[in-house]
C-alpha cells in the first residue's frame, strides 16, 4: 500500500487545508452535513459509499476538528455528527465548489440541485474575492508571498 503524503507541516495554507479535508468523500460528507445529515446511515444513504470508507472519513473529520460526535438529539443510544465552528467555516469552500461546478459541468438547461437563499428564494450571488479597499480581485491581481527559509534549511528539506 502506498503511504499517503502528509502536508500538516507545510508552509502553504492550501496544502494544509487539503490535508485536513483528506479527499473528495470528506468534502461530500461536509456538504451533506450542511444539508442536514447527522447520522451515519443518512450519510451512507446519500453518498452510497462503503461503510468502512465512511467510518474512516467520519473519524478523520472528527479527529481534525471539522465534525463533533454528539449523543443523538432524540435521546436514543445512537450518536450524530455535527459541524464544529471549524467545519462551518468550510461553507464558502462548499459554495465555491458548487458555483464552479454549476458553471463548468452542466449544460445551460440541465437540471441540477440548487442552493437557495431562505429569505429570498433565489440562488446567492457568485462568490467574489475583494481587496481590503473593495476592488474585485482575480488571479492576475494577487501573488503568494512564499516563506523565506535560510539557505541551510532549504538544502536539507529538498
Amino acid at each position: 500500500m502506498v503511504k499517503r503524503t502528509r502536508f500538516d507541516d507545510s508552509d502553504c495554507p492550501v496544502a494544509r487545508s487539503v490535508d485536513a479535508i483528506g479527499d473528495w468523500w470528506s468534502l461530500l460528507i461536509v456538504r451533506d452535513a450542511f444539508d442536514g445529515s447527522r447520522r451515519f446511515g443518512e450519510f451512507q444513504r446519500s453518498l452510497g459509499v462503503a461503510k468502512n470508507i465512511l467510518a474512516a472519513r467520519l473519524r478523520g473529520l472528527v479527529t481534525g476538528g471539522i465534525l463533533d460526535m454528539v449523543p443523538a438529539a432524540d435521546g436514543s443510544a445512537y450518536h450524530e455528527y455535527v459541524l464544529t465552528a471549524k467545519g462551518r467555516d468550510l461553507f464558502p469552500v462548499i459554495v465555491a465548489l458548487r458555483q464552479w461546478g454549476e458553471g463548468h459541468f452542466f449544460a445551460p438547461d440541465e437540471p441540477h440541485s440548487e442552493m437557495v437563499d431562505l429569505r429570498h428564494g433565489r440562488p446567492p450571488r457568485a462568490l467574489e474575492i475583494h481587496s481590503a479597499d473593495g476592488r474585485r480581485l482575480g488571479p492576475d491581481d494577487v501573488t503568494v508571498q512564499k516563506v523565506q527559509r535560510p539557505a541551510a534549511q532549504a538544502a536539507v528539506s529538498e
